[in-house]
C-alpha cells in the first residue's frame, strides 16, 4: 500500500510502500477515507526540535482521520465492518490516575497517533476500538475535520457562552471552527482576529460579526467600541502567538475567562498582577479533546445542521499530491487541506 512517512531524521517526507496492517486484538482495520494535514505534520516535514524529540523514523504521519471498517481484531465489539469512523488521535493507557478520574486527554503516557505510532496518512491504517468514533452519515472529510475541531468545541465550551460576546484571535482551521462554533451557540458577538486577508475572509464566510486585522492598530479600540466599551466576555485564543495573547488580555473584560488552545514558540511575557489577577480572569488551558464528551457535543453540532464546517475545507488533493498540500499550508493561503486516496 500507499504511505507518507517520515524515512529519516530530517526536513522532508517520503510516498513509499508499505505491508497492509493486521489489526490486532481490540484494533480495528480502516481504508483510509479522507486524512487532513494539522499544524503538527508541519512541524514533523520541517523536522523542528519538537519533532526530534518527539518521532522516531521510521513512522507514517498522519492523525486528523477518517476511513472506513475493513477488518475487526478479536474483543472488537462495537464498530462493525462498513462503519465510517473518525479517530481520536490520542492513545491512553487507561492505568494513571488521571484516566482513572476520567481525563483520559490528560493521560500521563499520552501517545499520539502519526508521531509515536504509525498515522493514517496511508491507504490502510489499524486504530484501536476505543478510538474509533462512529461517524456514518457524514462526509468523509468533515468526519476527518471532527479532530481539530474537537479542540475548538473543547475551548468554546469551557465556559457558558451564549448571549456573550466572544473573540477568537487566530483563523486557522481550528480558530475558524470555533468562529461557528460560538455562531451555533447563541454567542451575542463573535469577533475574529488575524492578520491573513485570506483567513479573515473565511472568518467572515464562518458568520464571524467583525472580523478585524490583528496587525491595525486601531483594532482594540474597534473591539472596545463594539462591546460598549466593556471589552469581550470570552476570548478563545487559537493563535499562540503573543502579540495575540497581549492582545486578547487587553480586550477581554475584568471578569472574563480565555480559553488558551494556541502553543507558543517562546514564552510570552505577561503583567500577571494587572492583566490577570487585578482584572479576575479565568484562564483556561486547552488540550486535546474530552473523550468522548467533546466527540458527543461535536457531532451532535455537525449532525443538527447548526454548524456548517464545509467552507473550512478549501482543498481536496490526493494523497499522491501530498506535496502540494504541505505547500498551501504553508502559504497560510488555505483552510483545512484533506488528502484523499
Amino acid at each position: 500500500m500507499l504511505a507518507l512517512a517520515k524515512t529519516r531524521a530530517g526536513p522532508g517526507a517520503e510516498l513509499v510502500e508499505r505491508p497492509a496492517p493486521t489489526p490486532g486484538d481490540g484494533e480495528v482495520l480502516l481504508r483510509m477515507e479522507a486524512a487532513s494535514i494539522c499544524g503538527t505534520d508541519q512541524h514533523l516535514y520541517a523536522w523542528d526540535d519538537w519533532a526530534a524529540e518527539n518521532m522516531v523514523p521510521p513512522r507514517i504521519m498522519g492523525h486528523e482521520l477518517a476511513g472506513t471498517v475493513i477488518g475487526t481484531g478479536n474483543a472488537v465489539t462495537r464498530v462493525k465492518e462498513g462503519d465510517l469512523v473518525g479517530v481520536e488521535s490520542h492513545l491512553f493507557d487507561w492505568t494513571c490516575a488521571q484516566c482513572r478520574r476520567g481525563d483520559m486527554h490528560l493521560c500521563r503516557n499520552v501517545r499520539v497517533i502519526g508521531v509515536h505510532v504509525d498515522g493514517g496518512f496511508a491507504e490502510q491504517f489499524v486504530v484501536p476500538e476505543a478510538n474509533a468514533i462512529e461517524s456514518n452519515g457524514l462526509d468523509p472529510a468533515v468526519v476527518a475535520l471532527q479532530e481539530p475541531m474537537g479542540n475548538a468545541v473543547h475551548a468554546a465550551f469551557a465556559e457558558p457562552i451564549e448571549g456573550r460576546s466572544v473573540l477568537v484571535t487566530g483563523c486557522g482551521p481550528i480558530g475558524l471552527c470555533a468562529l461557528g462554533i460560538a455562531k451555533a451557540a447563541g454567542a451575542a458577538l463573535v469577533i475574529a482576529t488575524d492578520t491573513e486577508a485570506y483567513r479573515l475572509e473565511l472568518a467572515r464566510t464562518m458568520g464571524a460579526d467583525l472580523a478585524l486585522d490583528a496587525a491595525d492598530p486601531a483594532t482594540e479600540e474597534q473591539i472596545s467600541q463594539a462591546t460598549g466599551g466593556d471589552g469581550v466576555e470570552v476570548v478563545l485564543e487559537m493563535s499562540g502567538a503573543a502579540p495575540a495573547l497581549a492582545q486578547a488580555l487587553s480586550a477581554v473584560t475584568r471578569g472574563g475567562s480565555i480559553s488558551l488552545l494556541g502553543i507558543f514558540g517562546e514564552p510570552p511575557q505577561v503583567d500577571l498582577s494587572e492583566l490577570v489577577i487585578m482584572k479576575g480572569l479565568r484562564l483556561h488551558g486547552i488540550y486535546g479533546r474530552r473523550i468522548y464528551d467533546t466527540w458527543e457535543r461535536t457531532q451532535s453540532l455537525l449532525r443538527s445542521g447548526a454548524l456548517d464546517v464545509s467552507p473550512i475545507i478549501t482543498h481536496r488533493l490526493t494523497l499522491a499530491d501530498w506535496e502540494q498540500g504541505f505547500d498551501l499550508i504553508a502559504s497560510r493561503n488555505a483552510g483545512k487541506v484533506v488528502l484523499v486516496p
